[in-house]
């Protein structure tokens, strides 16, 4: 059973990239990626604008997301989870177009609002997997540390965040490739990044614009996606990963 998973598996994944290569093959075909080679500098610039409003936003929401979620995870603190959590839902349904303007009225256009916007839709999956991670330990094993003498801080770093780590890392990829693609709209606000090539192409109805814009962004989450992944196969012990995908 395990070889026809992995069988069907490697088949998938070939045929995948097939379909890629035939895609970028039609559009190069069809001009549409001639933006990037005619307008190269253009295009890295903005490429290298959209990878700064990801990583600052994605850095931000980190730096804030897991600490929080220890934080409302403490016995101490525990009754404030519920109210943490459904403030950081009610900034996930609000419409990413709706914080922008939200925003901008008072950080302006530019950079930093694009930033601030980015930033609290990426709060919600990263301290949601927080939560949910360091709530899943199993409590036997938060007990035998207390019988070896370990204090609450050493219990929290040698025995619960390694056991946490694939979910707590599950919902920073998550938020991580969230955030490629709806940096797309900090071109609204003038924030800069892929979208302008985007919005460019809608607005002027050329494909070659278009193109030049959505599928970057398309291939960076992807690629993101794989290293993320990978990441987590190398620096998370292979039994706490088994255990975090029987749990």
């Amino acid at each position: 059973m395990m070889e026809k998973t992995k069988v069907f598996t490697l088949v998938f994944k070939t045929l995948f990239f097939l379909l890629i290569a035939l895609f970028f093959s039609w559009g190069i075909w069809n001009g549409y990626f001639s933006m990037i080679f005619t307008e190269s500098e253009r295009f890295l610039l903005l490429l290298q604008q959209h990878l700064l409003l990801v990583v600052t936003s994605s850095l931000m929401a980190v730096a804030v997301a897991i600490p929080l979620g220890i934080f409302v995870t403490r016995p101490r603190f525990a009754k404030s989870e519920w109210f943490v959590l459904n403030t950081a839902n009610l900034g996930q349904t609000i419409p990413v177009i709706a914080i922008l303007a939200i925003v901008m009225t008072y950080l302006g256009i530019g950079f930093n609002t694009a930033v601030f916007a980015l930033f609290v839709f990426s709060l919600l999956p990263i301290l949601r997997n927080t939560v949910a991670g360091l709530n899943s330990v199993d409590p036997a094993m938060k007990d035998a540390a207390k019988g070896m003498g370990l204090t609450p801080m050493q219990t929290l770093w040698r025995i619960e965040m390694p056991n946490a780590m694939f979910t707590i890392m599950a919902g920073v990829r998550t938020a991580i490739v969230m955030n490629i693609g709806t940096a797309a709209l900090a071109s609204l606000v003038g924030g800069g990044g892929l979208g302008d090539l985007i919005f460019a192409g809608i607005n002027l109805r050329d494909n070659a614009y278009l193109f030049s814009g959505a599928v970057p962004v398309t291939l960076l989450a992807l690629t993101v996606d794989g290293l993320l992944r990978l990441s987590e196969r190398i620096f998370i012990p292979k039994g706490l990963q088994e255990a975090a995908k029987s749990a």
